[in-house]
């Protein structure tokens, strides 16, 4: 018989714990081509996922496949460096193990990336953008099945499904360093094509700002154990019907690694506001 949720999770502490000195507080997700930020924590340790058991690595480039543990200023701090997609085929519950993993380690808030394709004409590559919301148009969610009462309620509120005080502590960042950030709603579609234009225009009649393949379950599954959430979105493309030119992961990996510098200075403010010193 396979191991539960909880068993799982709790399989993949034992083979974390004895190689770190400190429990995070902050755990933050790194999507594709902004990994860097892992390696600039103090006192880094870097567990490859291939050491974690049930924890999965990515085969898209950009997503190099570590637990890192470190720390920002005076928080202690674990990152993904890379996570695994659903349309990679990989079970759901595979999918929100990492950020599963996080909250058993103690964090109180996750701050997670992602690249996305901009929704929105008068929109760059390259912009950021703060997510104050989503749309779970991916098919599927991490909570079906039967709830293990011990991680979270069954029907999980998800009102305020990124943390309001968050997203302000982002702003402040934001201001304090110059840095420009849009803000607006991503829409989760399961990939792997990009999307059609017709696709595009019924994302914007949605609502949404922003697409990407990423990030709505982790948010759910982070939601249902009672873990405040926040998301930034860099944008690496405008979408198809929107911008002339052929999408291409390339142009993904080279926008995000031109935005490095503003990603750490903004993830690194955004940390030590997200827990009291």
């Amino acid at each position: 018989m396979s191991e539960t949720i909880r068993e799982a999770i709790d399989t993949s502490l034992a083979a974390i714990t004895p190689r770190i000195s400190a429990r995070p507080k902050v755990g933050v997700v790194l999507g594709s081509g902004l990994g860097a930020f892992g390696d600039t924590l103090t006192g880094l340790v870097k567990i490859p996922y291939g050491d974690i058991p049930h924890l999965p690595s990515s085969n898209v480039v950009g997503h190099a496949g570590n637990l890192c543990f470190g720390k920002v200023g005076h928080v202690d701090v674990v990152c993904m460096q890379g996570r695994v997609h659903l349309y990679e085929g990989h079970p759901i519950r595979s999918v929100v193990h990492g950020v599963r993993l996080m909250a058993k380690l103690g964090v109180s808030a996750v701050l997670l990336t992602n690249a996305a394709g901009g929704l929105i004409p008068e929109w760059s590559a390259g912009d950021l953008m703060l997510v104050t919301d989503h749309l779970n148009l991916m098919g599927q969610n991490p909570l079906v099945g039967s709830n293990d009462d011990t991680l979270g309620p069954r029907f999980p509120d998800m009102t305020h499904a990124y943390d309001v005080e968050l997203q302000e502590a982002l702003r402040v960042v934001a201001k304090k360093e110059s840095i420009t950030i849009r803000e607006g709603v991503y829409a989760g579609l399961l990939g792997p094509t990009y999307e059609t234009p017709a696709e595009v225009r019924m994302l914007r009649s949605l609502g949404a700002q922003a697409v990407g393949m990423s990030t709505v379950h982790e948010v759910i599954a982070l939601r249902h154990m009672g873990i405040r959430c926040g998301a930034l979105s860099c944008i690496t493309n405008l979408a198809a019907g929107i911008t002339k030119n052929i999408l291409d992961h390339k142009e993904v990996e080279e926008i995000a690694r031109q935005k490095r510098q503003e990603l750490i200075k903004l993830l690194s403010g955004w940390i030590l506001n997200a827990v009291p010193a």
